[in-house]
């Protein structure tokens, strides 16, 4: 077994940032959780977990810092609705720019060992690729795709000026249980909670507009290999490498939950995306990581946790 750390999780009662914090307590780890409860469920929170509730931007979280001494900081807290971000930039930027900072220079006043980051697939934009490699250019069209990269940026400031190790994770479209279907992000959530109320859900655009889905577990399995991985690579895609169409996306929950309930189509949404898919050759190579969940099992454990 190797040596319990203290670990600090930013967003630790949000939906990826939960199912961390059950992985990290699970294997024997100690777990801080750091929450506003703005979009984070409290009981969500594992109660093993240290949980102090105060928003990443205030200036209290460095008494956290200088009271727990994280030895490694998981920085999932974030605004990710990409409609609110090119509605509010500055309030997006506030939460995800400079709440990022009020993080980093706290783990570098503290000395904490390694920050592992929860960025996004986004940071690509509309990709020339695909599936779309870590190499490919950052195009991001959207404040809140414009904001991770800029963390990503800052990471490696703070790495060469004060050591801070760290991993990026651009995460594709992640889903499970404990996603919000009243978020923006949560399509799975949203066409289950649904066609579980026996309502017809609504698909922006054609539906033929593509995402890489990947399961949460296979999300906190990508996040737990990061945390422990020595090598020199810094920013890697987590995703399975495989596109799906929103249509099928809605073709297979529909036969999952034997509906035949016909979905409603609206226009696109401002900053959706027309294909998303990411290439994970890298992460399988250095972190020794792969998903172990196709769709139709994801989804079949998703429906079966499902609290809609």
């Amino acid at each position: 077994m190797r040596k319990a750390k203290k670990i600090l999780v930013t967003g630790g009662a949000g939906f990826i940032g939960s199912h961390l914090v059950d992985a990290l307590i699970e294997k024997g780890h100690k777990v801080v959780v750091v929450d506003n409860l703005s979009t984070g469920k409290k009981e969500n929170i594992n109660k093993k977990a240290k949980f102090y509730k105060i928003d990443i931007c205030s200036p209290k979280i460095g008494e956290i810092f200088k009271k727990e001494k994280p030895e490694i900081c998981f920085h999932f807290a974030a605004q990710i609705n990409v409609r609110k971000s090119i509605e509010d930039p500055i309030k997006d930027a506030k939460i995800n720019i400079l709440g990022s900072l009020n993080v980093l220079e706290n783990c570098k006043k503290y000395k904490t060992e390694k920050i592992v980051f929860a960025s996004s697939a986004g940071v690509y934009g509309e990709a020339k690729i695909f599936p779309t490699p870590e190499t490919h250019p950052g195009n991001p069209d959207s404040p809140y795709r414009i904001t991770k990269l800029t963390v990503e940026n800052y990471l490696k400031f703070y790495k060469e000026n004060s050591g801070l190790k760290f991993v990026s994770l651009r995460f594709s479209n992640v889903y499970g249980p404990r996603q919000d279907p009243k978020g923006e992000a949560g399509v799975v959530a949203i066409f289950i909670e649904k066609l579980l109320r026996g309502e017809r859900p609504t698909i922006f655009g054609d539906g033929n507009q593509t995402r890489d889905f990947i399961f949460v577990e296979d999300a906190v399995s990508a996040s737990l290999k990061a945390m422990e991985y020595k090598g020199e690579k810094e920013i890697f895609n987590i995703g399975t490498g495989i596109e799906t169409s929103i249509n099928e996306l809605y073709k297979i929950i529909s036969e999952l939950l034997k509906t035949k309930i016909k979905p409603k189509y609206a226009p696109p949404k401002p900053g959706d995306l027309r294909r998303s898919c990411l290439n994970i050759s890298l992460a399988k190579r250095e972190l020794k990581w792969e998903p172990k969940f196709d769709l139709n099992k994801g989804l079949k454990k998703t429906i079966q946790n499902s609290a809609y």
